[in-house]
């Protein structure tokens, strides 16, 4: 990771519009107006899961069959440390609760179990089919690009730009990014960024690693925003991309990025990318 340098280098692209974290995954987050940021993230993000208990899997509204209704719960960070889930009518909710609500028994935790995986349903399928319709699944392993603990798909910083945004025609909240980021320039201009350096402010630094494929979470209601196919179908006839070798086109909006340089993060900051891709890294 490296010691905490003065990052002033590189073309000024934008500023970060809004920062958000996701204290439990899958369920709705909080808007933040600054943020520390390690090598694990935005503190207090995607730090605990719902274990299913039945399957010994995480919970995640990328299998909606299931799990949808995890979108119309929110968590807010407490300041010791801890976490207060709250349902659709404001009242704190607890795992009995939560477990009632899905119909699975759950357990709130806060420790990534080895081999911790989540169920992703094929989003064309979900969209062909809709949610509720039993469809093919693939397991996931969390976090491969990503530090030990938090529960984090891939790696520990998810962004996406105002222009992509403006391509999709979506709300920022239906694809749970940490970074919007306000940026000239119309599509997908963070495909370009991959392999390429960010610093934002004046200590934080990241690495673009790969464009976020995206599943079939943004055609969900979340919280008071109504379900829309739109969300997945427009990322799919736009921007197909192959996310990582191996890996067949997949719809994409955003990208994953894992931090070289920690740093404290503010809503209005200066973002700058480096002129060329990083030799050796």
């Amino acid at each position: 990771m490296g010691g905490r340098h003065l990052v002033l280098t590189g073309e000024l692209i934008g500023q970060v519009e809004r920062l958000h974290r996701y204290p439990v995954k899958s369920l709705l987050g909080e808007e933040l107006s600054a943020a520390e940021v390690s090598g694990r993230g935005l503190a207090g993000d995607r730090a605990r899961a719902l274990l299913d208990l039945a399957s010994g899997r995480v919970a995640s509204a990328k299998n909606p069959r299931l799990w949808a209704g995890l979108l119309r719960y929110s968590a807010l960070a407490t300041a010791d440390g801890g976490v207060e889930i709250t349902g659709p009518d404001g009242r704190v909710a607890d795992e009995a609760e939560l477990s009632e609500a899905l119909g699975r028994k759950l357990a709130l935790i806060a420790e990534r179990p080895p081999g911790a995986a989540v169920e992703r349903a094929v989003p064309e399928e979900v969209l062909a089919r809709g949610m509720e319709a039993e469809v093919p699944v693939t397991v996931n392993e969390l976090g491969r690009a990503a530090p030990e603990g938090g529960f984090f798909d891939f790696a520990p910083v998810h962004l996406i730009t105002s222009a992509a945004l403006g391509a999709v025609g979506a709300e920022a909240e239906r694809y749970r990014p940490n970074l919007v980021l306000r940026t000239a320039g119309e599509g997908f201009v963070e495909n370009a960024w991959v392999g390429r350096e960010l610093a934002i402010g004046e200590t934080l630094r990241l690495r673009i690693l790969a464009p976020s494929p995206r599943c079939a979470v943004p055609t969900l209601a979340h919280g008071p925003l109504p379900r829309r196919a739109e969300a997945l179908r427009m990322p799919a006839e736009r921007n197909r991309l192959v996310p990582l070798e191996g890996m067949p086109a997949l719809p994409c909006a955003g990208v994953y990025a894992q931090v070289l340089a920690p740093g404290r993060i503010e809503r209005g900051a200066e973002v700058r990318l480096d002129r060329a891709p990083s030799p050796g890294r």
